[in-house]
């Protein structure tokens, strides 16, 4: 079983910055991929940013040149570092990594998700 748990999420100025953190944890498996999502009430979850295995990463547009997405495979954990930060970015900020386990099999998995509110 593999298990994400994220952090860092909190309530924050306009204009001011956070750090998510994403912690995956289990046997026998690799991270392949690692995105961020987020959700606002009554929006679909939509994707934030994708760093592959290779630490090529990619952004949704609404966040290029404030976010960024960054990896340390020794503790399998992937960063989300938000700089100058909305009103429109608040949401549920969601980690999901896809795997491989036992080098065989590829799964998805999701976190429970971090709230990041930023007041005007």
């Amino acid at each position: 079983q593999v298990q994400l748990v994220e952090s860092g999420g909190g309530l924050v100025q306009s204009g001011g910055s956070l750090r998510l953190s994403c912690a995956v944890s289990g046997k026998n498996f690799t991270i392949e991929a690692m995105r961020w999502y987020r959700q606002a009430p009554g929006n679909q979850r939509e994707m934030v940013a994708h760093s592959t295995r290779d630490s090529i990463t990619n952004y949704a547009d609404f966040v290029k040149g404030r976010f960024t997405i960054s990896r340390d495979n020794a503790k399998n954990t992937v960063y989300l570092q938000m700089n100058s930060l909305k009103p429109e970015d608040t949401a549920v900020y969601f980690c999901n990594a896809r795997v491989s386990l036992y080098g065989m099999v590829s799964r998805e998995y999701w976190g429970r998700g971090t709230q990041v509110t930023v007041a005007s």
